[in-house]
Protein backbone atom coordinates (compact mmCIF):
# COMPACT_ATOMS: atom_id res chain seq x y z
CA UNK A 1 0.00 0.00 0.00
CA UNK A 2 1.37 3.52 -0.84
CA UNK A 3 1.48 6.03 1.70
CA UNK A 4 2.36 9.63 1.02
CA UNK A 5 3.62 11.69 3.98
CA UNK A 6 3.90 15.64 3.52
CA UNK A 7 5.53 18.13 5.59
CA UNK A 8 6.83 22.05 5.19
CA UNK A 9 3.57 23.38 4.97
CA UNK A 10 2.72 26.84 6.94
CA UNK A 11 1.81 30.72 7.44
CA UNK A 12 4.24 32.58 5.59
CA UNK A 13 4.19 36.26 4.73
CA UNK A 14 4.65 37.18 0.94
CA UNK A 15 7.90 37.00 -0.68
CA UNK A 16 8.86 34.38 1.89
CA UNK A 17 9.50 30.94 1.55
CA UNK A 18 8.69 27.58 2.12
CA UNK A 19 9.82 24.22 1.40
CA UNK A 20 7.48 20.93 0.80
CA UNK A 21 8.52 17.30 1.39
CA UNK A 22 6.67 14.09 0.55
CA UNK A 23 7.80 11.12 1.34
CA UNK A 24 6.39 8.09 -0.43
CA UNK A 25 6.32 4.19 1.74
CA UNK A 26 5.70 1.38 -0.37
CA UNK A 27 6.46 -2.07 -1.15
CA UNK A 28 5.67 -1.69 -4.92
CA UNK A 29 7.65 0.00 -7.58
CA UNK A 30 8.62 1.32 -10.09
CA UNK A 31 7.11 4.89 -8.89
CA UNK A 32 7.15 7.11 -12.05
CA UNK A 33 5.95 10.58 -11.73
CA UNK A 34 5.49 12.85 -8.16
CA UNK A 35 4.37 15.79 -8.38
CA UNK A 36 2.23 18.44 -6.24
CA UNK A 37 -1.30 20.01 -6.79
CA UNK A 38 -3.38 22.77 -4.88
CA UNK A 39 -6.92 23.62 -4.00
CA UNK A 40 -8.20 26.68 -2.67
CA UNK A 41 -11.78 27.20 -1.25
CA UNK A 42 -13.99 27.32 -4.25
CA UNK A 43 -11.56 26.28 -6.95
CA UNK A 44 -10.82 22.81 -8.69
CA UNK A 45 -7.68 21.35 -7.81
CA UNK A 46 -4.56 22.26 -10.19
CA UNK A 47 -0.99 21.56 -10.93
CA UNK A 48 1.51 23.04 -9.10
CA UNK A 49 4.62 21.12 -10.90
CA UNK A 50 5.11 17.81 -11.61
CA UNK A 51 8.67 15.58 -12.31
CA UNK A 52 8.71 12.07 -14.10
CA UNK A 53 11.85 9.40 -12.42
CA UNK A 54 14.40 11.14 -14.70
CA UNK A 55 13.84 14.46 -13.95
CA UNK A 56 11.82 15.98 -16.38
CA UNK A 57 9.56 18.73 -14.93
CA UNK A 58 6.99 20.91 -15.57
CA UNK A 59 5.24 23.36 -13.61
CA UNK A 60 1.80 25.71 -13.67
CA UNK A 61 2.59 28.94 -15.54
CA UNK A 62 1.48 30.65 -12.53
CA UNK A 63 4.63 29.14 -10.07
CA UNK A 64 6.96 28.81 -12.96
CA UNK A 65 10.32 30.68 -11.79
CA UNK A 66 9.07 31.02 -8.16
CA UNK A 67 8.92 27.35 -7.30
CA UNK A 68 11.68 24.45 -7.80
CA UNK A 69 10.43 20.70 -7.72
CA UNK A 70 12.94 18.12 -6.72
CA UNK A 71 13.66 14.65 -6.27
CA UNK A 72 16.11 12.28 -4.44
CA UNK A 73 14.97 8.23 -5.88
CA UNK A 74 16.57 7.18 -3.16
CA UNK A 75 14.25 8.59 -0.33
CA UNK A 76 10.93 8.31 -2.64
CA UNK A 77 10.35 11.64 -1.92
CA UNK A 78 9.97 14.72 -3.50
CA UNK A 79 10.11 18.49 -2.50
CA UNK A 80 8.91 21.38 -3.63
CA UNK A 81 10.51 25.16 -2.99
CA UNK A 82 8.44 27.76 -2.70
CA UNK A 83 9.82 31.49 -3.02
CA UNK A 84 8.45 34.73 -3.69
CA UNK A 85 5.06 33.49 -2.53
CA UNK A 86 1.90 35.30 -3.21
CA UNK A 87 -1.27 35.48 -1.26
CA UNK A 88 -3.02 33.87 -4.15
CA UNK A 89 -0.98 30.39 -3.59
CA UNK A 90 -2.76 30.09 -0.26
CA UNK A 91 -3.80 26.32 -0.72
CA UNK A 92 -4.34 22.99 0.60
CA UNK A 93 -0.85 21.57 -1.13
CA UNK A 94 -1.58 17.88 -2.09
CA UNK A 95 1.53 15.28 -2.66
CA UNK A 96 0.74 12.94 -6.28
CA UNK A 97 1.92 9.99 -7.22
CA UNK A 98 2.03 7.78 -10.15
CA UNK A 99 3.36 3.95 -10.22
CA UNK A 100 1.05 1.44 -10.91
CA UNK A 101 -2.04 3.77 -10.15
CA UNK A 102 -2.58 7.71 -8.69
CA UNK A 103 -1.98 8.20 -5.16
CA UNK A 104 -2.61 11.63 -3.39
CA UNK A 105 -1.35 12.46 0.15
CA UNK A 106 -3.49 14.43 2.80
CA UNK A 107 -2.64 17.86 1.81
CA UNK A 108 -0.45 20.23 3.62
CA UNK A 109 -1.75 23.87 4.75
CA UNK A 110 0.49 26.96 2.91
CA UNK A 111 -1.09 30.37 3.94
CA UNK A 112 0.70 33.12 2.91
CA UNK A 113 -0.56 36.32 4.65
CA UNK A 114 -0.25 40.28 2.58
Amino acid sequence: QVQLVESGGGLVQAGGSLRLSCAASSDFFPINKMGWYRQSPGRQRELVARITDRGTTNYADSVQGRFIISRDNTKNTVYLQMTRLKPEDTAIYYCWLESNSEYWGQGTQVTVSS
